[in-house]
């Protein structure tokens, strides 16, 4: 099974990890572009030089959002000190960025074109430096000068932004109110394991196992299908966040060019349980939404499962009331307490059959039979239904973690997920930066004989366990490319610009 762990969104995670010293390997063709004027000369120069001398950062006022704005590490199983240092040391963060981070297919994923245009070169990005420093409205006219900024400056992470107006780094040569502005992000959603803490037995905090990981194949499940089937979007890239949980990038043009507006609109529409007030759903109405049928229609076995069999969501008495709170009629909540007090080692398989057979026996009085059903799905869609952050989807200028980027405190790569093998991934089994260096090494032992020109063939990341996630993320942002070539090649067709091929 392929793996991951961990999540960012307005709480995120102040982590990302890091690599040692290794020969730069050569960019594609396609980036051998003009300089970026734009781009400190200080990014030449080693880390250690003065922050304010590299980047025009000075700003007080904060003009546009970022998921790391606030940081808190909520993980109940810290690190060991000694581990999370090695997974942000400079040294192998640097190798990792010179060797093993996808920067072209990276670049064309946000650029939508294989050679350079505004898509890319006016994005922001936001690094997270060694010592907590923070530094935004970063922006790039290449994929190599991405790569030199990150090899130069070895970022612990860094975040993605939208498109702006204007390059973010002129930002303040901007007089006229307004000519800064976002035009354009990809739509994205974040799934974190800490809002499941209310209904996850396993585990808590930042800890994750195979148990509640399926929390996060549910929400996958539920948010993908409600995306592709009930607003069309095409391309979507679901990307294990290194720790706790999940992020989708939406990057239909459709999608990348919406308004806040119909961002909050669609992020209304999934949103139906939050994170840590149980009981607390939004109406649901009967009869039920064509989404919540085919939501439950997913969920269910599941529910069987993965809730009631390995959760045993109300093994004890303080759990069994949660169960008993939502059951609106006292007279089935007293004959349930009865029985249960009766019989305290019942699990919540039992427990949840004996509702129906409870009720059977003539203990309901405030509601019928229909009405009951009607409960158990509110109750079942309470314990299975996605729990998203809203408010990471919801503005244009949000900041999320990159993938592939390394997470700070599990060493483990944001690798993407193939939800057509979803249930296939395992995130405890995601490679570490330190173990993908080592694979490197064991690869040159093994192929001591090859000789120096077959071995310049293959790249480091395809020495590696980060193969079949780079091949994926290829493939995915290939058929972007494509469907973007489609598009501008229809518009060119009614008087725009030359086409382009790819």
């Amino acid at each position: 099974m392929p793996h991951a762990v961990s999540s960012p969104s307005e709480n995120m995670d102040p982590e990302d990890s890091v690599m040692s010293n290794a020969p730069a390997q050569a960019l594609d063709a396609a980036d051998n572009s003009q300089p970026d004027s734009s781009m400190p000369d200080a990014v030449a120069k080693p880390a250690t030089a003065n922050l304010e001398e590299m980047f025009d950062d000075d700003d007080d006022e904060d003009e546009f959002s970022s998921s790391a704005a606030i940081r808190s590490d909520q993980s109940s199983q810290p690190e060991p000190a000694s581990q999370k240092a090695a997974y942000s040391d400079s040294n192998i963060l640097s190798q990792f960025y010179q060797r093993l981070l996808p920067f072209r297919p990276l670049f064309q994923w946000l650029n939508h074109s294989a050679t350079p245009q505004p898509d890319f070169q006016h994005r922001e990005f936001a690094f997270t430096l060694s010592g907590d420093r923070y530094v935004r409205y970063q922006s790039f006219a290449t994929a190599d000068l991405l790569r030199k900024a990150c090899v130069s400056l070895v970022p612990e992470r860094f975040e993605i932004g939208p498109q702006y107006s204007i390059n973010p780094r002129d930002r303040k040569t901007v007089l006229k109110a307004g000519s800064f502005r976002p035009i354009m992000k990809e739509l994205v959603f974040d799934i974190d394991m800490t809002d499941y803490d209310p209904i996850r037995t396993c585990c808590s905090g930042a800890a994750i196992c195979h148990k509640c990981w399926q929390f996060i194949n549910m929400a996958i499940k539920v948010v993908d299908a409600a995306l592709r089937d009930d607003f069309g979007f095409q391309h979507i890239l679901w990307v294990y966040s290194g720790r706790r949980g999940a992020h989708a990038w939406v990057s239909d043009k459709r999608a990348r060019e919406m308004d806040d507006a119909k961002r909050r609109s669609i992020a209304g529409y999934l949103v139906v349980v939050t994170g840590n007030e149980h009981g607390k759903r939004m109406g649901i109405r009967r009869p039920l939404h064509p989404h919540f049928e085919r939501s439950l229609k997913l969920l269910n076995p599941h529910f069987q499962t993965d809730v009631l069999e390995d959760q045993d969501p109300w093994q004890t008495a303080e759990q069994t009331q949660k169960l008993l709170d939502l059951l609106p009629d006292p007279t089935l909540v007293a004959a349930l307490q009865k029985k249960w007090d009766s019989a305290p080692n019942r699990t919540s398989t039992q427990k949840w059959a004996d509702i129906d057979s409870v009720a059977e026996a003539g203990n309901l009085k405030s509601i019928n039979p229909r009405q009951l059903v009607d409960v158990k799905q509110d109750i079942r869609i309470e314990y299975t239904y996605p729990r998203l952050d809203a408010e990471v989807s919801k503005k244009q200028n949000h900041l999320l973690k990159s993938p592939f980027v390394v997470h700070p405190g599990t060493g483990r790569v944001c690798v993407p997920i193939d939800v057509r093998k979803l249930e296939d991934f395992d995130p405890l089994s995601v490679p570490t930066v330190t173990q993908l260096l080592q694979q490197i090494d064991d690869w040159h032992t093994k192929n001591r004989d090859m000789s120096e020109e077959e071995k310049a063939k293959v790249a480091d990341w395809q020495k590696t366990a980060m193969k079949p996630y780079v091949e994926y993320f290829r493939g995915y942002v290939a058929n972007l490319l494509k469907e973007e070539g489609k598009g501008k090649r229809s518009r060119d067709a009614d008087g725009g610009a030359e086409s382009m091929e790819f």
